[in-house]
């Protein structure tokens, strides 16, 4: 169909944050299993993932921050790719635009999930948050022109 092919860098995105929840269990569960601070999990009652940050090692918070972090700037991304789809308009540019803003976000999760170099993640947000502008900028123009 015209104009669908935006809606597969969106569903790899969808797939990539299931990837980092898989990623971010497969490391939070065993450390908090490990740690002293920490009654069984299976016992724990009220507690967030907040209580939780100063109890784990910072490598495995920077999963769970990950993670929150696919909430954020993403959901955007999935609005305004949805939006090009339904006007016709998210093939050509649009769709290679889209594949750029999802590669910012892998690259940005891996960095964040292993050197966690603030730096680096800054310019990689930053970069994706340029993209994702233009991409809201063409669906304005469409929309309101």
């Amino acid at each position: 169909m015209i104009g669908m092919e935006i809606l597969a860098p969106a569903v790899a995105l969808m797939i990539w944050t299931m990837v980092m929840w898989a990623w971010m269990y497969a490391t939070r569960i065993p450390a908090m299993s490990k740690s002293p601070d920490i009654e069984a999990p299976s016992k724990l009652v009220g507690s967030t993932g907040a209580g939780l940050r100063e109890k784990l090692p910072e490598t495995v918070n920077w999963k769970a921050d990950n993670y929150n972090h696919l909430h954020e700037a993403p959901t955007v991304f999935y609005a305004v790719a949805i939006v090009l789809a339904i006007l016709g308009a998210g093939d050509g540019m649009n769709a290679f635009l889209a594949w750029i803003y999802t590669g910012l976000r892998i690259a940005h999760s891996l960095v964040q999930v292993t050197a966690n170099r603030v730096m680096v993640r800054f310019v990689l947000f930053a970069l994706s948050s340029v993209v994702l502008i233009v991409l809201i900028a063409k669906a304005a123009m469409i929309v309101f022109v």
